[in-house]
C-alpha cells in the first residue's frame, strides 16, 4: 500500500465511523449513558492500539514508537480540552441530549484545522529547521501559563467572535431541539450553534500547543495527522466518560503543563541532546501518571 493509498484508507474509515456515529448509533438526540461512553472510549482507545500494532509491523520500531508517543501527547492534551467542554456546556446551559450532536460537528472541525495545522507545521519545519526553536519556546511558554493558571478558562461573554456574530446574524433566545440554524422568518442561529463555535475556537487554541508537541516527536505527516485524529475521535465518548469525575483529578492540568513544558525542552535540545522517543513516551505516561495518582491520594477540598 504506498502513502496515497494509506491515507485515502484511513480517511475513508474515519468518515465511515463517523457516519455510522451520526446516523446510526446517534441518530435522535438523547443522553449518553455511562456504560455506552465507556464502551465507544474503549472501543477507540483498541483501535488506536491496533492501529499503533499495524504501524509497527508495517514501518518499524521507530515509527511504531512515534505513533504510540503522538497518540498519548495528543489524547492527554486532549484531556484539557474536557474542562472547557464543561464549562461551556454549564455556562450555555446545553441539555446533555444535544452536547453529543455538539461534540460531532466540533470533531469534524477539528478535523479539518489539525490537517491544515499539520501540514502547515511540517512544510516549515522540512523547509526551515530553525523554527523548531519557536516552537520549543511556545510549548515552554505555555506550560508555564498553565501551570501559574488554576485550570482552563474562556471568557465567554466577552468573546469577539461571538459578539461579531451577534452583529451579522440573529440568535434566538432559546434551543430550538437541535438545529443550529432556524428561518423565524430570516435565517437565524440558534445557542446550539454559537455552542459549536466556541467548542471550534477554543480547539484552534489547544491546537497551538498539540502540533508542535508532536512534531517534537516525528515529522512524518500520516503519523502526525492520525494520531491526532484518533485522540480527537475517542474524545466526545472520554468526554460523557469521565464528566462527572473531572474535578477528581483536580492535579492533572499540572502534569500537563510540565509534559508541555518537557516537550518544549525536548524540541530546543533536539540539535545537541536528541531524546529518544521512547523514553520520551515513558516521562510522558509516567507524568500523567503521577497527576492521577496526586489528584486521587490528595483530594480537592470541597
Amino acid at each position: 500500500m504506498n502513502q496515497i493509498e494509506l491515507w485515502v484508507a484511513f480517511n475513508l474509515f474515519v468518515g465511515a465511523m463517523l457516519v455510522l456515529d451520526l446516523f446510526v448509533f446517534h441518530r435522535r438526540a438523547r443522553t449518553a449513558k455511562l456504560s455506552e461512553a465507556l464502551g465507544w472510549s474503549a472501543l477507540w482507545i483498541g483501535i488506536a492500539v491496533v492501529f499503533g500494532a499495524l504501524i509497527y509491523f508495517w514501518q518499524g520500531r521507530a515509527t511504531g514508537l512515534e505513533f504510540a508517543t503522538g497518540y498519548v501527547i495528543e489524547l492527554s492534551l486532549s484531556v484539557d480540552n474536557l474542562f472547557i467542554f464543561i464549562l461551556v456546556f454549564t455556562h450555555f446551559q446545553v441539555p446533555e441530549e444535544y452536547q453529543h450532536r455538539v461534540l460531532f460537528w466540533g470533531v469534524i472541525g477539528a478535523l479539518v484545522m489539525r490537517a491544515i495545522f499539520i501540514f502547515a507545521g511540517v512544510g516549515l519545519l522540512r523547509r526551515f529547521e530553525w523554527i523548531i526553536y519557536p516552537f520549543g519556546a511556545l510549548l515552554i511558554f505555555s506550560g508555564i501559563r498553565l501551570l501559574r493558571s488554576h485550570g482552563a478558562s474562556i471568557d465567554l461573554d466577552n468573546n469577539f467572535v461571538l459578539r461579531l456574530l451577534r452583529r451579522v446574524m440573529a440568535v434566538t433566545p432559546d434551543y430550538r431541539k437541535q438545529h443550529f440554524f432556524v428561518r423565524e422568518p430570516a435565517l437565524s442561529a440558534t445557542p446550539l450553534f454559537v455552542v459549536l463555535l466556541v467548542i471550534e475556537l477554543t480547539d484552534v487554541l489547544f491546537a497551538t500547543d498539540s502540533i508542535p508537541a508532536i512534531l517534537a516527536i516525528t515529522n512524518k505527516t500520516f503519523i502526525i495527522y492520525s494520531s491526532n485524529a484518533l485522540a480527537i475521535m475517542g474524545l466526545r465518548s472520554m468526554f460523557f466518560a469521565l464528566s462527572g469525575v473531572m474535578k477528581i483529578f483536580h492535579y492533572l492540568h499540572y502534569g500537563l503543563a510540565v509534559i508541555l513544558i518537557f516537550i518544549g525542552a525536548k524540541m530546543l535540545l533536539a540539535h545537541y541532546y536528541p531524546i529518544p522517543t521512547l523514553l520520551a513516551l515513558v516521562v510522558v505516561a509516567a507524568i500523567l501518571l503521577l497527576s492521577v495518582i496526586a489528584s486521587v491520594v490528595h483530594p480537592a477540598e470541597t
